[in-house]
Formats: structure tokens, sequence, C-alpha cells
């Protein structure tokens, strides 16, 4: 996990966020999920995965986490782009996309060439992503889950 203490303040309307490198607290994460409407996760899910994360960001208005959004995979060959979220009182500000920059940034820069990233779009974020260069594989492939 890269663990830079470097931060990117986004520009115009959202200069009061900045995007800093890493991942949340496990109690934020969960906190930031479930407020986002993402599934929620048990303390020891987070306390295990969270550590195991490529690369991460969290999103702070102020000092206070709105936002996150992580890469996990397996260093080489394989990224999957995970956790994106903004808490809704935040929403609609083009935050989403300032995560998603900085997720794309540091794959682009570190990921070997040819790596594959993917992710699941849930509803109308695959509108948001699309900006970033993911296409849609069904029906080529379709995405599967399971839950343990």
């Amino acid at each position: 996990m890269n663990s830079q203490s470097d931060s990117y303040a986004p520009s115009g309307a959202a200069d009061s966020y900045t995007l800093r490198p890493g991942v949340p607290s496990a109690e934020t994460y969960i906190r930031l999920r479930t407020g986002a409407g993402l599934s929620a996760k048990s303390v020891e899910a987070a306390e295990a995965g969270l550590p195991n994360s490529w690369y991460g960001v969290v999103l702070l208005h102020g000092d206070e986490p709105i936002g996150m959004g992580r890469v996990i995979g397996d260093g080489g060959c394989f990224f999957q782009i995970v956790d994106i979220c903004v808490a809704p009182e935040h929403q609609g500000a083009g935050l989403g996309k300032k995560i998603m920059g900085g997720l794309i940034a540091e794959l682009e820069r570190r990921a070997p060439a040819g790596a594959y990233v993917s992710l699941i779009a849930d509803g109308d974020a695959r509108f948001l992503y699309r900006k970033f260069g993911f296409l849609e594989t069904a029906p080529a492939s379709v995405g599967m889950s399971r839950t343990v």
C-alpha cells in the first residue's frame, strides 16, 4: 500500500476537499460505505481487508473523511476498483470523479502495461466510469458474484 503523505486538492467549487492517499480506519470505512448505500461490512472484515489494498484514497472535507476509493489486486496482472463512495450530503459535486481520477492516476503510474482493471458499476455509476475509459463487457462477458 502506498502511504504517501502528499495530497491532491481539487480545483474549482471543490476547493474545500482534499484527496489523500491511503485507506480510512475500519470504522470510517464502514460508515462511508453504509452512508452511501453500499453493503455493510464487519469490523473484522474491514480490519483484515483494508491493509491489503494496492492503493487507496480518502476524500476529506476539512478534516472529515467524506469519501473514498480503493484498488485491490495482485499487483501485476489484475486490479479491481472498489469502494467508490461519497457521503450523500456531498454528492453531485463531481467528487466521485476526483476519487476515480486519483485511483486511475496511480494505476497509470505504477501498474504494468497490459494490466486488466475491472470494476462493478452500480446503477448510473457506469456513466462516471465511462469517462475513465471503462467499457461494459456484455455480451462477451458478464460480471458474476457470490457472497460467502
